[in-house]
């Protein structure tokens, strides 16, 4: 199947890179991704996959857009100030991406509406900020066997890393069984505007390459960031064999 010469020049800056190619690129039109919150993470994970060319995207956020957002979460403006977040990131991505599949959701999802929406995507992206959703986004992910990129960023630190779902790989509760949100809200101990940025714009990244099977993702491996050193580490995941979840 050939990609008109419109779609070919709006995206001919990566379908030059042998790596991507024709095929790459509709791979990427064809695809569906779910991105679970519109913060400091998924703003830019969200314009970057619009960019890029992804044929469709579900939006999940309950908020609404607050001036306290506007130094981190890239999507929004003054002008977007009491709206909700999905209909304000919406309205942006489609400028981005007039062609963009967009669906938008607007309100907390229960576990079983959860498992429904990664069942329909190709790829989750967890951009959300507490570990009750986390827990259940990678619950879902690995009952449907659906990748799973995860994103989290506080304060000068934050981490990345991607859980491919099969049946002898992590899952997020192998690394984070029991951990709480006590003392991890940005509103409390708060977060640099940048550091999201890095992170989100890793996981739009992450995800192309799994759907485009370019190079190595991270499965398996956790890569993490202290802003304030500039310093990278790479820890590589084991599966738990007692994981409650995928061990099951």
């Amino acid at each position: 199947m050939t990609i008109p010469t419109e779609i070919q020049q709006r995206y001919t800056r990566q379908m030059i890179l042998p790596q991507l190619g024709q095929d790459g690129q509709q791979a990427l039109l064809d695809a569906e991704v779910l991105i679970i919150g519109l913060g400091g993470l998924g703003s830019p994970a969200a314009m970057y996959l619009a960019a890029a060319g992804i044929g469709g995207l579900t939006i999940v956020d309950f908020d609404r857009v607050d001036i306290s957002n506007l130094h981190r979460q890239i999507l929004y403006d003054d002008h977007d100030l009491g709206q909700k977040k999905t209909t304000a990131a919406a309205n942006k991505l489609r400028q981005i991406n007039p062609k963009l599949r967009i669906k938008t959701i607007d309100r907390k999802l229960s576990a079983t509406e959860i498992s429904t929406q990664t069942e329909l995507a190709d790829i989750v992206l967890d951009c959300s900020d507490n570990f009750k959703t986390r827990y259940q986004v990678n619950q879902a992910c690995v009952a449907q066997r659906t990748p799973l990129i995860s994103g989290a960023a506080i304060r000068l630190e934050a981490q990345i890393a991607v859980f491919n779902n099969t049946a002898n790989s992590p899952c997020y509760a192998c690394l984070y069984r029991d951990a709480t949100d006590e003392s991890l809200r940005c509103s409390e101990v708060g977060v640099i505007g940048p550091l999201v940025g890095i992170i989100g714009s890793m996981q739009a990244l992450e995800a192309i390459k799994l759907l485009t099977d370019i190079g190595e993702p991270l499965d398996g491996r956790l890569l993490t960031l202290d802003a304030e050193l500039l310093e990278w580490r790479k820890l590589k995941l084991t599966k738990d064999p007692e994981c409650p979840v995928c061990a099951v």
